[in-house]
């Protein structure tokens, strides 16, 4: 992309330290095509060929929502946990922004039971009906398990079916979700780093994925497109 919107583009991630990649003792194979050298010990990232996949990711972002579906937020790393959360709650969308539960695709049946099982308890804790029903003891171990569901399910108790497709921050960090999705045929959207296989996403973007303000940038621009395609 070379025009004046592309070059402006490149800028901005640039700007964010986008193009710092990993050491290139961790560089995926299929990573090679999208490096342009190297600044100390870590690899540079093509900007270029960052703005090209961004743009194709923003689009199939836009679809999605324009056929009405599910995108899951994938990202529980420490330092950009907090983006993922508040990007996905900013387009009403569920997110795992903590360590991904094991089953939330392959064994959907039983994470939809135990959402179910949460929503009931939550209701009934509303109407009051639990401490006519139940003893103190029973009690205490009911809101136990009330809080054990709330933790693990955090982000994903409006799922009413599997999501259509997977945003992930860092495939190789979330390779459980990644694999999960893959095997499922559903559609992953993903940022990563030089140190992740490009296959693991159907729409790569490759990019520093460390970096708060790259992922910040970029998950702006992802659900921006998202909303846009929910009003078109």
């Amino acid at each position: 992309m070379a025009d004046g919107k592309g070059t402006a583009e490149i800028q901005r991630l640039f700007d964010t330290g986008a193009h710092f990649a990993q050491v290139k003792s961790r560089r995926h194979p299929s990573m090679k095509p999208y490096l342009v050298g190297t600044k100390g010990r870590q690899e540079i990232i093509d900007l270029m060929k960052t703005t090209e996949q961004l743009e194709a990711a923003k689009a199939a972002m836009e679809a999605l929502a324009k056929e009405g579906k599910i995108v899951l937020f994938v990202g529980g790393k420490v330092e950009i946990a907090a983006l993922v959360k508040k990007a996905a709650q900013d387009m009403g969308a569920p997110y795992v922004a903590a360590r991904w539960l094991g089953g939330t695709i392959s064994n959907w049946s039983e994470i939809k039971r135990r959402i179910d099982r949460l929503a009931e308890l939550s209701e009934e804790g509303v109407a009051g009906t639990l401490a006519k029903q139940h003893t103190k003891l029973e009690l205490v171990k009911i809101e136990r398990e009330k809080k054990r569901l709330l933790e693990r399910l955090d982000g994903i108790t409006t799922l009413a079916k599997k999501p259509d497709a997977l945003l992930v921050i860092d495939t190789k960090h979330e390779k459980h979700a990644v694999k999960e999705a893959n095997d499922a045929g559903i559609l992953v959207i993903a940022i990563m780093s030089s140190d992740c296989n490009l296959s693991d996403a159907a729409y790569p973007i490759v990019a520093n994925d460390t970096s708060r303000k790259t992922v910040e940038l970029i998950l702006a621009e992802l659900t921006e497109a998202f909303m846009k395609g929910q009003v078109a």
